[in-house]
């Protein structure tokens, strides 16, 4: 079974505010790295504390904040944005 990726609504409109090269970078990281039949964890790491079960993935100086939901084979993309601004 392969993952799928989806964008919450907040999460689609951060990454359209981004510049074109950095949105192109992070829809390739998901469509080739965590869209696929392998575990989406094995990137990315935990967070802990106030982000306790959620997944950060690192592209470049941005970050996106994911809910991995096992039961639905789905990784769903909460946050998107810079990495001095994405932890507020």
């Amino acid at each position: 079974m392969t993952w799928s990726v989806e964008f919450d609504d907040a999460a689609a409109k951060e990454l359209r505010k981004l510049d074109r090269q950095a949105q192109q970078e992070i829809l390739r990281y998901f469509r080739e790295r965590i869209a696929t039949d392998e575990d989406p964890r094995r990137f990315g790491k935990p967070l802990s504390r106030d982000l306790a079960g959620l997944w950060r993935y690192r592209v470049r100086n941005y970050r996106m904040l994911c809910n991995i939901e096992d039961n639905k084979l789905l990784v769903l993309v909460l946050r998107v944005g810079h990495r001095k601004d994405i932890y507020e």
